[in-house]
């Protein structure tokens, strides 16, 4: 028979040994997380996904989200530095106001990953993961062009360009990418915008906003479309094609004698998603943000291990003071033909949520 003494001292040892694996896992820190906004379930996503790779990695993880409200994010930032947190992963509203809570950030020897939005005019920023956000726009644009059948021949079309936040970096690589598909088109007068109005500093849409989107759509139609018909309209993302599509339907638009225009969008959000599988918004591009989450969390282990993180692009990312090394990752397109084997077959979501 085992003495009692002999489980005891087992069991304490054993008990050492967990306290020990804690006690490593603790040390290595904190993370701070810094995400635009809980308005967009994609940045939910986001937020979630980062936090269980850290901790699977032994990061505690600190991670907030900011309501869109730039003051807000850098005081959220400060904080964190003031804590003194192993590093940071910032998604940034603007990308052009954080120099100075970076330059604190380095003479902390904090380490800095810009997430998905590149933060611009500041040394300080170590790596950006990100996705392929001019293949973005191609896509985007790709879509109309396969939705129109403008490979074919077919035309002229009307279309209206819609952009995103003039304040984030990516907003300019999904009009730049969707623009080289859309030119040439536009050029020949195969699509013809009635309202005349293009490029970012005309079409952008302030924070991302649907009720922007919408508000502007509502003007475009009542201004340039009471006799024409749209029949495509470039969105950079989901949230603005829902604005964009309730715009439409006021009107008329959806029904078998107006059918409704060729709507892009990004980020494969369930009400898109769903508004995809009911033939109103035509597409979406699809961005794993479990992929995305797994990079971010790479780079921060690699850079607080003294390694260096993987990395795919040193060209493309200037943000005014540096090229920021990137990793780069693939969209995937997405319309009613592929969007169950995209998003469900994959577990990125469930059946259910659809039904």
């Amino acid at each position: 028979m085992l003495h009692f003494r002999t489980v005891a001292t087992a069991a304490a040892a054993l008990g050492l040994i967990a306290m020990a694996a804690t006690a490593n896992a603790e040390d290595k820190g904190t993370i701070g997380i810094a995400m635009p906004t809980k308005s967009s379930s994609r940045w939910i996503a986001d937020g979630d996904n980062i936090v269980k790779v850290l901790q699977a990695k032994g990061y505690k993880t600190d991670l907030q989200y900011a309501d869109n409200d730039i003051p807000n994010q850098l005081a959220q930032i400060e904080h964190m530095i003031t804590k003194k947190e192993k590093a940071l992963v910032i998604a940034a509203i603007d990308g052009t106001t954080l120099s100075d809570a970076l330059q604190h950030a380095a003479d902390a020897g904090i380490k800095v990953i810009s997430y998905d939005r590149l933060i611009r005019g500041s040394a300080n920023v170590d790596y950006y993961a990100t996705f392929d956000n001019f293949q973005v726009g191609v896509q985007q644009a790709g879509s109309i062009e396969k939705g129109l059948g403008l490979k074919e021949g077919k035309g002229p079309f009307n279309i209206e360009l819609f952009g995103g936040s003039a304040d984030d970096n990516n907003a300019f690589f999904f009009y730049n990418g969707a623009m080289s598909v859309l030119k040439p088109y536009i050029d020949s007068g195969k699509l013809v915008v009635q309202s005349k109005q293009m490029g970012m500093d005309k079409v952008s849409t302030l924070r991302w906003e649907a009720s922007v989107a919408q508000a502007r759509m509502e003007n475009l139609l009542s201004a340039f479309y009471t006799s024409k018909h749209v029949d495509a309209v470039l969105s950079p993302y989901d949230g603005l094609s829902i604005g964009i599509i309730a715009a439409l339907r006021g009107v008329g638009y959806g029904s078998k004698e107006v059918p409704m225009p060729i709507v892009s969008g990004q980020d494969a959000e369930v009400p898109s998603v769903k508004s995809i599988i009911n033939h109103e918004q035509y597409s979406t591009i699809f961005k794993d943000t479990r992929e995305l989450a797994k990079v971010a969390a790479g780079m921060v282990d690699a850079v607080l291990s003294g390694g260096k993180p993987e990395i795919n692009d040193t060209k493309t990312y200037e943000n005014g003071v540096k090229v920021v090394p990137s990793y780069l990752l693939k969209p995937i397109a997405g319309d009613i033909s592929n969007w169950k084997t995209a998003l469900v077959d994959t577990g990125y979501y469930k059946a259910e949520q659809f039904q």
